[in-house]
């Protein structure tokens, strides 16, 4: 079994990888290109990528929350949007295309595969946001 093979095995669909995670290979750019080139990973950003769960109806994206994970090297956050108060019945019929991450350390607008994310530092998170959990 060679390096590539090893590591291929031991990703999972449905979960987001860093570039800097190199634990199953020595030659981290050459294998994640071929794992990009032959559909196993798609790159979300600069050393970001995800592995799509396969679907009756397709490939399905990592979810929000393993993707934010994976980005901030870090489990401290809050997912929040703004079409959750539509459901509430106190919102507007408005779309929002963005995610609102509230977390400890990064601030901006960034657009992570397809989707994008409006990252905003709070220096005190509620207990809920903990370990990603989202109140929505």
């Amino acid at each position: 079994m060679t390096k590539f093979d090893t590591l291929k095995r031991h990703l999972k669909p449905g979960k987001a990888y860093r570039r800097a995670d190199r634990r199953w290979s020595t030659s981290v750019d050459r294998h994640l290109k071929q794992l990009v080139e032959s559909g196993t990973l798609k790159k979300l950003s600069g050393g970001l990528y995800a592995y799509p769960k396969e679907t009756v109806y397709g490939p399905a994206p990592a979810a929000d929350k393993e993707v934010v994970s994976a980005f901030l090297k870090d489990d401290t956050f809050l997912l929040a949007s703004p079409n959750a108060y539509n459901s509430l019945g106190v919102g507007t019929t408005q779309l929002y295309d963005k995610t609102v991450v509230y977390n400890h350390k990064r601030h901006g607008d960034f657009q992570l595969g397809s989707r994008k994310f409006a990252f905003r530092v709070k220096p005190a998170l509620s207990k809920v946001a903990y370990k990603g959990i989202s109140p929505y």
